[in-house]
């Protein structure tokens, strides 16, 4: 404890268990308001870049799924974007289907953990945790039945997906979306009007729009604070613009806001997915051109060029830049990680507020160390 005219500095992490992977934050405290504080990262620095300049472009998929590995699929989808607009190739009407429904599918099992996860952060250990990981199993079968995994999917490939869905995967991913209004109903009724969630995280963490967008914050956090900016309607990439949702926004932009718009995502999400699973035509899961890629990879020598493809993903905007030379490796591969540039502005929104309100602005952020450090 500080006595009159002391600061104390605390170091949280890398260990601690509420700071979603190997992190740090190195805390300044006058008693136990925070007056500095500095995100410590790198830890879990695996040289990703470096390794997806050296080998094919389809290569860097599996590694990819390594990123934010809560997001699988969707990592698959941005990297399938950049190559495609390098080589000039265009995917499957089927492919884009089936890339749009991972993608969504990937929202969701994101969107209900974090969510799981922020409650955890609050003390409210078990219940909303259990109940998130209860409906993301479900998706996760999906996925294992897709790709053969449940996690590390590497499914997405430029020109389409790897393989098609097993019969009666439709049928099965259709009845679970169907449940999720269900499910999501229950989640609130325990969640968004309770008493104590409201008296810890409103007006705690507060990101002002101007901050937000100076700071290129994106994804959830972005929208949290009012800003109305969303990938899938500002570039409407693949076939986002033929399906009818909204943005939710919010217009407090603190914890609160940022728990509540997950919520409401996960519902545009559902319809998304229901428009999704029904109009999906027949028809093959890869072009030629991607399949041809896919069989042959080193004989994919885009000509020299550049190329930048973004998505948005769970957490915000996920894209990857790509510089060929002509050869069958990227001569620059950089990956713009939505969790690495929302983590910038963790201090200004720590400043003022005690440590036990620092770890659940660190978990309405939404990071992934994977992701943070590459």
């Amino acid at each position: 404890m500080s006595t009159a005219g002391e600061l104390l500095e605390v170091s949280l992490g890398p260990q601690h268990p509420s700071t979603h992977g190997v992190f740090r934050m190195n805390a300044v405290l006058d008693g136990e308001t925070i007056v500095k504080l500095k995100p410590v990262m790198g830890y879990l620095h695996r040289n990703h870049e470096q390794i997806g300049e050296g080998i094919t472009y389809i290569g860097s998929f599996p590694f990819t799924d390594r990123l934010d590995y809560f997001s699988a699929m969707s990592n698959n989808f941005g990297l399938a974007i950049a190559i495609e607009k390098l080589g000039g190739i265009t995917a499957s009407e089927r492919g884009e289907y089936l890339r749009i429904i991972m993608a969504e599918l990937t929202r969701l099992v994101n969107h209900t953990a974090v969510t799981g996860f922020l409650l955890n952060d609050m003390g409210a250990f078990g219940t909303p945790l259990l109940y998130a990981f209860r409906e993301r199993e479900k998706i996760l079968d999906l996925f294992e039945a897709a790709s053969g995994s449940r996690m590390m999917c590497n499914y997405v490939r430029p020109g389409g997906v790897r393989q098609d869905v097993p019969e009666d995967w439709l049928k099965q991913a259709k009845e679970i979306v169907d449940h999720y209004p269900h499910f999501l109903d229950e989640f609130e009724k325990l969640l968004t009007e309770n008493e104590i969630i409201r008296q810890r995280a409103q007006n705690v963490g507060v990101l002002s729009k101007e901050l937000a967008v100076n700071a290129s914050i994106t994804g959830p956090m972005l929208r949290a604070s009012g800003v109305d900016y969303d990938i899938r309607k500002v570039d409407g990439y693949s076939l986002y613009p033929r399906f009818s949702f909204r943005v939710p926004l919010g217009s407090v932009g603190d914890v609160y806001d940022r728990y509540y718009i997950r919520i409401l995502e996960m519902r545009q999400s559902v319809k998304i997915l229901q428009q999704a699973l029904k109009d999906i035509p027949e028809g093959p899961a890869i072009s030629p051109k991607g399949a041809a890629m896919g069989k042959a990879p080193r004989t994919f020598r885009p000509a020299k060029n550049e190329a930048y493809g973004r998505i948005e993903a769970p957490k915000g905007e996920l894209g990857f830049y790509l510089v060929s030379d002509g050869s069958p490796q990227p001569y620059r591969y950089h990956v713009r990680a939505p969790s690495f540039v929302n983590l910038t502005v963790l201090e200004d929104l720590c400043i003022g507020h005690k440590v036990a309100d620092a770890i659940i602005i660190l978990g309405s952020i939404d990071i992934v160390l994977g992701e943070v450090d590459r």
